[in-house]
């Protein structure tokens, strides 16, 4: 299984782009030696468009353009699901046991996600009730994305 995280907004150089790859690189050398065929980070312009709505329908039909063929959606949204790390895991290790071609999690722009991102999800998540900058959701991602990896892998790095 193919995992993407797609993300509204293109990073600068520095620090922050430098640590969201350095988890995607991790998650893939994990994710390889337990049966996921690669993990990607793909940043998705944003919409010049002048309203908050439009701006987000702009965005949505790129996001849904973009998936891969197949692909389970999971939205990141403060009004989604709060789930602990290793249910996160046993969702990831569950699709990859039931043939899933790819799993997309999505992060919206500055306004958020599309209403069609979100009826297409499959499961939306939240990283607690707080506003965190975009580059920091993109990291907190990425980075769940690699304590999976660790955790179906049975390595140390999670702890409980």
């Amino acid at each position: 299984m193919r995992l993407v995280l797609f993300c509204v907004g293109r990073s600068k150089a520095g620090a922050e782009r430098e640590l969201a790859l350095r988890y995607i690189e991790r998650a893939n050398a994990a994710g390889r030696a337990i049966g996921f065929a690669g993990v990607e980070l793909r940043e998705l312009d944003e919409s010049r468009a002048r309203r908050p709505n439009d701006r987000k329908a702009d965005e949505a039909k790129a996001i849904l353009g973009a998936l891969p063929p197949g692909a389970e959606l999971i939205a990141l949204d403060e009004g989604g699901k709060l789930l602990p790390s290793r249910e996160f895991a046993s969702h990831l290790g569950k699709r990859r046991d039931q043939g899933a071609p790819a799993l997309a999690l999505v992060i919206g722009g500055a306004d958020g996600l599309g209403a069609d991102v979100r009826a297409a999800a499959s499961l939306t998540l939240s990283f607690g009730p707080m506003t965190f900058p975009h580059q920091l959701v993109k990291i907190m991602a990425a980075e769940q994305i690699y304590r999976a990896m660790t955790i179906l892998a049975g390595h140390p790095y999670h702890r409980d």
